[in-house]
């Protein structure tokens, strides 16, 4: 669903934030720079990590980003019927300013938008089904819900107007030792309330009505998280705007963004699997040691290993994600964090929707491009997509509901013959990637630790308050300016308090 709103322009000024002062890279350095820095990890926050990398530390360090699998993570592509359509994360949100400024400074555009419709299912029935006309729409709206999804769009601005203040602290270098300095430095006690708070709590506590959530809230946390209203309320909020209007995509798929960003750091990606991570004492010039962290991996050409100054985890630290050891470290660092990750099944089909699955109030030259599914006993998909290719041809247009197309059908598990039979007439080709996509939300739970030891760095302990591709970039520039300013020893812009309103008054 598609939030129709004009949003604050002085969150768009912000914006002026990514080209205008430079953080402490700017600054007098204090000690030599480190000569080599490793990432671990090719995602998203992995390749921003060592962009941003190259742009503190200067172009004397080294660089190595170290990945087993395909550059781009979780930001995955799979072709079907001559095309190539977005598995992974497939859109971001008009104010996602660092995934804007990425697509700008490496010379990639914007996909062109297709208008699409969508409606929600409630396992009979289509309960509600978007028009063409932006006044139908909010009658039907108003009618079915009242005042409901006006109050929920301010709500979710309100969240909004408060993130996006980490722009600003971050153009001016400011960097947090943990997700929970980070979160209070953005929206104080509020947004820790919320991350510990179950959306279903703060929306009701809100007064917004129980038919509301279940018929419009659910359906969206369904298709974006996989999951109910039960995840905790800050990553609903992200989730709700990321069923706002304006919603974009990279020409040619959103993992350009991440071989972009790698090559455009003059890192050296060397294609291997870390296995363990171990400090190192090593003689320093001055006499004394130093500690190294060494890097053990296997790669093409078997085992091997490296020492380096600075190491980023930008790799989930849970299983059937990576499984890393992190021997003689005091205190210990887990192997594993504590939680999972989340299944989630993305099935492309190429074939005839079976309109008749949703019942009689969808039409079969119907423009519905996007059908969200209701919680419900027995309905073994939480969404039906319309998928455009990654590279949209002018004169495009997507055919009727009834036509043979592409779609994407989200679920928790593998679909079998006869639940593909009952969703499609007839199918000319599947392909299905199943993927952890995103953590599972369940409360309560404690956000894991930025810095695991003095000069290793953990990103991806930010998607336990909410995981997308914006929040991964805004990691991984955090951990670079704290990692700059524990380097040179200038941490008077680590953890700083009330700096939204210290700011305000500087400029």
């Amino acid at each position: 669903m598609r939030l129709r709103r004009f949003p604050a322009g002085s969150l768009l000024l912000l914006g002026l934030c990514l080209s205008g002062r430079r953080g402490l890279a700017s600054a007098p350095e204090l000690r030599d720079p480190p000569k080599k820095i490793a990432v671990v990890g090719a995602g998203i926050g992995g390749t921003a990590a060592a962009y941003f990398l190259r742009k503190e530390f200067g172009a004397g360090v080294q660089v190595d980003v170290l990945e087993p699998g395909t550059v781009g993570g979780r930001l995955g592509t799979a072709q079907i019927g001559g095309d190539e359509y977005e598995t992974g994360g497939s859109v971001l949100h008009p104010l996602n300013l660092h995934m804007k400024h990425f697509v700008e400074q490496l010379g990639l555009s914007q996909r062109r938008t297709v208008p699409s419709h969508m409606a929600i299912f409630n396992g009979e029935q289509i309960v509600f089904e978007e028009s063409d006309w932006f006044i139908i729409n909010f009658l039907r709206l108003l009618w079915h819900y009242g005042l409901n999804f006006l109050r929920m769009q301010i709500w979710v601005e309100g969240v909004l107007d408060k993130f996006m203040r980490i722009y600003q602290f971050q153009s001016f270098g400011y960097s947090f030792s943990s997700v929970e300095r980070l979160l209070h430095a953005l929206g104080g006690d509020e947004f820790l309330w919320m991350t510990n708070h179950t959306l279903d709590q703060a929306m009701q506590g809100a007064g917004f009505s129980q038919h509301f959530l279940n018929e419009v809230v659910t359906p969206i946390m369904r298709v974006n998280y996989g999951q109910s209203v039960k995840i905790n309320a800050f990553v609903g909020a992200v989730s709700l705007a990321g069923a706002d209007s304006g919603l974009w995509a990279v020409e040619g798929g959103n993992k350009l963004v991440c071989s972009g960003l790698l090559y455009h750091s003059k890192a050296t990606l060397i294609p291997g699997k870390v296995t363990s991570i171990t400090v190192k004492p090593r003689p320093s010039k001055t006499g004394g040691t130093v500690s190294m962290y060494e890097v053990s991996y296997t790669g093409q050409s078997g085992a091997a290993h490296s020492l380096y100054d600075i190491v980023f985890i930008a790799t989930p630290l849970h299983p059937g994600i990576s499984d890393i050891s992190f021997p003689n470290f005091s205190p210990p660092i887990p192997s594993h964090f504590s939680g999972r990750y989340h299944q989630t099944v993305a099935t492309l089909v190429q074939g005839r929707l079976n309109t008749s699955y949703f019942g009689l109030h969808f039409s079969g030259d119907s423009r519905v491009s996007e059908v969200l599914m209701m919680e419900r006993e027995g309905l073994a998909v939480h969404s039906v997509s319309s998928l455009d290719p990654v590279t949209v041809p002018q004169g495009y247009s997507r055919p009727p509901a009834s036509q043979p197309k592409v779609w994407k059908v989200f679920s928790p598990a593998p679909l079998s013959e006869a639940q593909l039979g009952a969703l499609f007439l007839s199918r000319d080709a599947v392909s299905e990637t199943r993927w952890l996509a995103y953590p599972t939300y369940t409360l309560p739970r404690g956000l894991p630790p930025v810095v695991l030891h003095d000069r290793l760095y953990y990103l991806s302990g930010i998607e336990w308050a909410a995981s997308a591709m914006e929040m991964s970039a805004i990691a991984a520039r955090n951990a670079v300016l704290l990692a700059h300013h524990r380097w040179h020893g200038t941490e008077d812009r680590t953890d700083q308090e009330d700096l939204h309103s210290r700011l305000k008054n500087e400029l």
